[in-house]
């Protein structure tokens, strides 16, 4: 399973994910987590192209890909689950053997060595999980 957002590197270690998918002939998975109420919000919009190019460069490497947007919204006022936990949550449902994720998103936000999504999973995965700078 590859998480991305959008931001340039989380599509280039969705590249990434996809060559260490040819390489063990493995099946990808590639996800997004949303939390907008609206069911074609800009982010859907924008999503479903990240997934179209994925989808495309994977084919042309002969590599299955399923592509998910997983949308959370929660009403006001409640707060919505932590990304890293919608992630971990799918990755466990799905009984994923690897998680490839890069060192930081779009907030930019920088913690010391990883960002705050990475370092959740890193931390709570149940399986093994490829962090790519």
């Amino acid at each position: 399973m590859v998480a991305i957002d959008g931001s340039a590197d989380s599509l280039k270690v969705a590249e990434y994910a996809i060559e260490l998918a040819k390489v063990f002939g493995a099946q990808l998975c590639a996800v997004t987590v949303t939390y907008e109420s609206k069911e074609k919000s800009d982010y859907t919009n924008d999503a479903n192209k990240w997934f179209q190019n994925l989808d495309h460069n994977a084919k042309e490497k002969n590599i299955e890909i399923k592509t998910e947007l997983i949308n959370r919204h929660v009403p006001w006022p409640l707060i919505p689950v932590r990304t890293e936990y919608v992630l971990l949550e799918y990755a466990e449902k799905e009984k994923t053997d690897l998680i490839v994720l890069g060192t930081r998103g779009q907030s930019g936000f920088k913690k010391l060595l990883l960002g705050s999504v990475a370092s959740g999973v890193v931390t709570y995965a149940h399986c093994p999980v490829i962090v790519v700078k």
